[in-house]
């Protein structure tokens, strides 16, 4: 039996059983890319939004597993899903450079067929952004008209945030937090306190003692940065693509898109290294 029957017989040994195609639905999802236009970058940008928005699936999954982790005092698999995703992020600032190679001529060739369509209308990553304690009720209103995703989100914006779980296990772990940190409501805004800070100090000089502490402090530190660069590399790439034009969702585009390069989101844990 040559190569070919070889193959041929491996072909035919998988009928009737699960396919690669099938596990993964790959007809639906290869089906999924519809072009209102006849513009050549389109499919790009269709793609690019597409697997941006199925890595935030996968963020929200590992981010769920890291906070049940942490309200447990179970570490270990938090760390490995704040590591998994910063690496997430990693390849999501990486796909910047795909979509920059789509230059403003190509983009305008499309863009009046988005209508109002635009990444701030992303329920994905405003769930995202409430997980991680960045709060504003104005961010629920594109999605009132949408019941189980309002429902989802009002939920996330109800609920602690990764954070607030990490200052929660360093009081239950005997450091001591304000009472007023420790029973804020937390759909408000985050403010910084002093005694989170000095719980956080604590941890940095003994180490030795507080080494799974120590260590996700660094995990989220280092998931922050990550979303910090892709934040830039969204804003740079818009720039490239758009210049200073409105957003299609009515955002102020690249202006809007700057002022979320200044959100903090664990300001202790950055104000910390001031003080060691």
């Amino acid at each position: 039996m040559n190569n070919e029957d070889a193959a041929a017989g491996a072909v035919l040994e998988f009928k009737g059983r699960l396919s690669y195609g099938d596990y993964l639905h790959l007809d639906e999802l290869l089906e999924s890319q519809r072009p209102r236009t006849d513009a050549h970058d389109e499919m790009l940008f269709i793609i690019q939004h597409q697997t941006t928005e199925l890595w935030f699936r996968l963020v929200q999954h590992e981010l769920d597993m890291a906070m049940a982790g942490i309200d447990a005092d179970e570490l270990g698999p938090a760390f490995k899903a704040l590591a998994r995703v910063e690496r997430i992020f990693r390849v999501l600032l990486d796909a910047w450079s795909v979509l920059a190679t789509m230059t403003p001529a190509d983009y305008m060739q499309f863009r009046n067929s988005l209508d109002a369509a635009s990444g701030f209308q992303s329920h994905q990553y405003r769930l995202l952004e409430f997980t991680l304690g960045n709060k504003d009720p104005l961010y629920m209103r594109p999605f009132e008209h949408l019941p189980e995703v309002s429902s989802r989100l009002q939920t996330a914006y109800h609920s602690p945030s990764i954070y607030d779980r990490a200052i929660a296990l360093l009081a239950r772990r005997g450091l001591s937090i304000d009472a007023d940190v420790l029973g804020r409501d937390v759909s408000r805004p985050y403010v910084p306190n002093d005694s989170v800070t000095a719980a956080w100090r604590t941890v940095y000089l003994d180490t030795e003692h507080s080494w799974d502490l120590y260590e996700l402090a660094e995990k989220l530190v280092d998931f922050e940065e990550a979303l910090r660069q892709w934040r830039f590399r969204h804003v740079s790439t818009v720039q490239r693509i758009i210049g200073a034009k409105p957003g299609t969702g009515g955002t102020a585009g690249v202006q809007y898109l700057r002022e979320r390069l200044n959100v903090v989101l664990f300001p202790e844990l950055w104000m910390v290294r001031t003080d060691l």
